[in-house]
């Protein structure tokens, strides 16, 4: 495939923001479609575990049950329909069509399904389930029990597989050039974190607002909801204007868009089946150095994530304080990972190659994971000494998790998005699209998946996730040592495929 070269403008406008003047009518609507793309992920993601994880007999236990048994179906249910429609529909109405049914949910969401939760929700066959069923299934029983939020908690993680990863990214893969992405990569992932900062204290003010009982007895929880849809309503609106935007003031234009080789006429779109979608992914060695590359991080990071959750639970069993620390994490989330999108990301993709940049997510998990987990397992060691100080060790389990979230976030927004969403660049049309939608949505979901189901294997097994964690610290060594070696052997193959664009 040949790919025109990215035109000249002149001179950069600074290190820090090393974009042409001219260049800013394509790189700004994308950079604010992150931006409340991001923001929507930001509220939905913490909303989510809000809901689920303080529910009446629930807990960070249900999450894995709930990957495996709800979050999983539900993507490769979307991919299904994802494909079909991408060999029917133009790329823009694909892009309409997989939104939409997002923002009519989370609106039914406010309006139906919350406000009736009592009348909903499954809790006297949860009561009789949880009788006769072992200590290890109960977070399954809190899934059915709670169906609402289990619900709202599969739509929230499908925004980030179908709207975040699959549907920007593989539109900004579309329309940027390599030479632009080394430029803009780091740009566009600035403004998502921007929604991750704008995201935080909105949630913090929202929850601090509506954290009372009202005179009339009505459900303060309530509000919020309403408040948080009103957001993603809004926010879905605003995506679509801009992408309708930059396709009829952008992609129009030569200068910043080569439509020749990557939109291809309707009649020569490939029509694949599933089955044969899989088996020409088997085939690529490129693409599958890619998807063991995702489905390891999203096997990491569930691994942690669940453990970190079950100590955010015992500090804060609230809803709303629960809401209110999560909103606190996404705004140090948000500082950390601009600061490196700043000094760090750029300029470790420029000066170091993509191999280096690539590498720098499994290594800096590696270390600060190796940290929480010493001090999850070991705490009870701890405990004297911490409460001569006025602290408790789930306190500090939380303080440790929640610095290694911060970091292991950042490195993941700031050099694991953008050089993953690199490695597609070179490849051809077909297999941008059957290939990113396997890896992305169908990937990513089974990495999650894949943790989850260790996860629940080990607590079916042993009752808790306490009794877990040491096992959990062992298996995470063993995928980040597979990350590491399957980012070596795409950076190999990066660069043979660069020779030709």
């Amino acid at each position: 495939m040949t790919v025109q070269k990215a035109p000249e403008f002149g001179k950069l406008r600074s290190f820090f923001w090393p974009i042409y003047t001219a260049e800013l009518k394509k790189v700004l609507p994308m950079f604010l479609m992150f931006f409340f793309i991001s923001l929507v992920y930001t509220i939905l993601r913490n909303s989510k575990d809000a809901l689920l994880v303080t529910a009446p007999g629930s807990g960070a236990e249900a999450i894995p049950f709930l990957k495996v048994g709800g979050v999983m179906p539900a993507a490769i249910i979307a991919m299904i329909f994802y494909a079909k429609l991408s060999n029917v529909l133009t790329k823009e109405k694909l892009f309409y069509v997989t939104i939409l049914p997002f923002v009519a949910f989370f609106i039914l969401f406010a309006l139906f399904l919350y406000p009736n939760k009592d009348t909903l929700h499954l809790s006297t066959m949860a009561d009789t389930l949880q009788t006769s069923l072992p200590l290890g299934l109960h977070g399954f029983v809190a899934t059915l029990r709670n169906w609402t939020y289990s619900l709202f908690y599969i739509m929230a993680e499908l925004w980030g597989s179908m709207v975040l990863s699959l549907l920007f990214w593989g539109f900004a893969n579309d329309i940027t050039r390599v030479a632009e992405a080394k430029r803009f990569y780091a740009l566009f992932s600035l403004g998502a974190n921007l929604g991750l900062m704008v995201g935080g204290p909105l949630l913090v003010m929202i929850v601090k607002k509506n954290n009372s009982i009202s005179i009339d007895g009505t459900d303060p929880f309530q509000n919020v909801i309403n408040y948080i849809v009103a957001i993603v309503a809004f926010s879905g609106v605003m995506i679509m204007l801009l992408y309708y935007w930059i396709n009829k003031n952008v992609l129009t234009d030569p200068l910043y868009y080569d439509g020749a080789g990557a939109k291809a006429p309707q009649k020569n779109k490939p029509k694949m089946s599933l089955g044969e979608s899989f088996g020409f992914l088997a085939r690529s060695k490129y693409i599958l150095c890619i998807a063991v590359l995702v489905l390891a991080y999203n096997v990491s990071i569930n691994l942690i994530e669940v453990t970190w959750k079950s100590q955010v639970k015992l500090q804060y069993p609230l809803q709303h304080d629960y809401l209110q620390f999560m909103g606190t994490y996404s705004t140090y989330l948000s500082i950390t990972t601009i600061l490196m999108l700043l000094f760090v990301s750029g300029n470790v993709m420029r000066r170091f190659g993509w191999g280096v940049a690539a590498l720098i997510t499994p290594v800096v998990l590696l270390i600060s994971g190796t940290g929480f987990f010493s001090f999850v397992i070991f705490k009870e060691q701890f405990a004297p000494l911490l409460l001569t100080y006025g602290t408790t060790p789930v306190a500090i389990a939380v303080l440790f998790g929640t610095i290694q979230n911060i970091i292991s976030k950042a490195a993941k927004y700031s050099l694991f998005d953008p050089t993953k969403e690199m490695a597609y660049i070179p490849l051809d049309a077909e297999s941008k699209v059957k290939g990113k939608a396997a890896i992305d949505v169908v990937g990513a979901r089974l990495g999650k998946a894949g943790g989850a189901g260790v996860q629940l294997f080990l607590i079916s097994t042993f009752g808790s996730i306490a009794a877990v964690t040491p096992h959990i610290g062992v298996i995470l060594f063993v995928i980040i040592a597979a990350w590491i070696w399957s980012v070596n052997s795409l950076n190999k193959e990066f660069k043979k495929n660069q020779v030709s664009i």
